[in-house]
């Protein structure tokens, strides 16, 4: 996969957006339930499937996890959650865990839509079973940790049916705040764009020890301390800052250089606790990026700023969005906001800018599901994943790396570990 290849398949899929006659695709009504399956019952997933149930006709009657723990943790919640909303609790049928849950929720008749929201090294492969039982996809970032996994990624998004809508969760561009502003810069309301800065600055990820844990249970539980597993903080985390970017952009980086370490960290993992990185991108663009994950005293800040010949746009998570110069413009719920003053959410239900950022993306979704309007967002979030790949690979090899140098690298991580010993 050289660089022209790779932007010709993300091309022909970035807008996101594929159009079907609606008597080849699936016949829901638009008040119809859409029935959900979560893969993966841990902090994200729980978070994304309560949020389609509350804001959307989806409704979840399936759940798989690896651990029959989490499991039975999530038939609880659900089974309550789906009676507060007058539905029936989930059928002791279409409850699985294992190593061969994925494929026995894939497999059900009863499901039309399957979440995934496992660790971020199992995406591509519940991706590709997903896709191939012809359900619905809403699979969380990233679309791969490596460069195997991104390419065989890119060979799934061809066998996405035109009845099939499959979407990746980066849910920020759809947060109202950050959508106003986005069209605006889009625009041209900074004029030409001379360079960005950004940063992603968050807590350390608290440590699940269950009681009896072997050292690979212990490694899975733990995941986001892991980068073969999790992809790394860049990979893994701040890799919706980086999306942002390149959607504001346009474009993907085209070489980057980088630094960074673990200082502070010193559990068990391989993952650093902060990056510094600069992306440069078409026109000389430089993206100054940032980013820490490790203390216990509460420091959150994620964000973009903007600098333009004409103005200058903050783009944060919590704080003013707002373009400063000659078209000045503010969305007024964010300007008596503190910058650098949200709260950190493990689950990824942030509120302040993106308070409503996982609502607007599940009902744009499932929308596209109902009306028969398919999305297939597989090749963007390729496109996203493999540029935090680019600042990661930067860091680990002490050197500038650019994209091609990235493809043809190669970049492969194993488990290491045999999932069997969990059936």
């Amino acid at each position: 996969m050289n660089r022209r290849k790779f932007i010709q398949s993300a091309s022909a899929t970035a807008s996101g957006l594929l159009f079907v006659k609606p008597s080849t695709a699936f016949g829901y009504q638009a008040n119809s339930a859409v029935r959900l399956g979560l893969l993966g019952c841990g902090n994200r997933g729980t978070s994304v499937a309560t949020s389609f149930s509350h804001s959307t006709s989806a409704q979840v009657v399936a759940i798989a996890d690896l651990f029959p723990d989490n499991l039975a943790v999530g038939q609880a919640h659900f089974n309550q959650l789906n009676a507060s909303l007058g539905r029936q609790p989930i059928d002791s049928k279409l409850l699985f865990h294992g190593p061969h849950a994925f494929e026995q929720l894939a497999a059900s008749p009863d499901v039309d839509l399957i979440q995934i929201s496992t660790p971020p090294f199992f995406h591509v492969q519940h991706l590709q079973t997903a896709v191939a039982s012809g359900k619905h996809v809403y699979c969380e970032k990233p679309v791969g940790v490596d460069i195997a996994q991104a390419r065989h990624a890119l060979e799934i998004a061809k066998l996405v049916k035109p009845t099939q809508s499959v979407d990746v969760g980066f849910q920020c561009r759809n947060a109202p705040p950050i959508a106003a502003i986005a069209a605006k810069i889009k625009a041209g309301a900074l004029g030409k764009i001379a360079s960005v800065s950004g940063n992603y600055n968050a807590p350390a990820s608290l440590e699940k020890n269950r009681p009896g844990a072997g050292p690979d249970e212990y490694r899975l539980r733990n995941w986001l301390w892991d980068r073969a597993i999790s992809g790394d903080i860049l990979v893994e985390q701040n890799i919706h800052i980086i999306d942002l970017c390149n959607w504001l952009l346009g474009s993907h980086p085209l070489k980057a250089i980088a630094t960074g370490g673990r200082n502070i960290l010193t559990h068990a993992g391989d993952c650093w606790d902060h990056y510094e990185v600069d992306f440069t991108y078409p026109n000389d663009v430089h993206l100054s990026f940032s980013s820490t994950q490790f203390g216990a005293y509460g420091l959150f800040d994620a964000g973009l700023k903007f600098f333009g010949a004409t103005g200058y746009a903050t783009v944060p998570y919590s704080g003013p969005v707002q373009i400063t110069g000659d078209n000045a413009w503010a969305w007024d719920a964010s300007t008596n906001t503190p910058a650098g003053s949200g709260k950190f959410a493990a689950n990824g239900a942030f509120s302040d800018n993106l308070a409503f950022a996982d609502r607007d993306k599940e009902r744009t979704f499932i929308d596209s599901i109902t009306s028969n309007q398919p999305h297939n967002q597989i090749a963007a979030g390729v496109e996203t994943a493999l540029s935090c790949m680019l600042g990661r690979m930067a860091g680990l090899q002490h050197r500038e790396v650019t994209w091609e140098d990235l493809l043809a690298h190669g970049e492969t991580y194993q488990l290491g570990l045999n999932l069997n010993q969990f059936a």
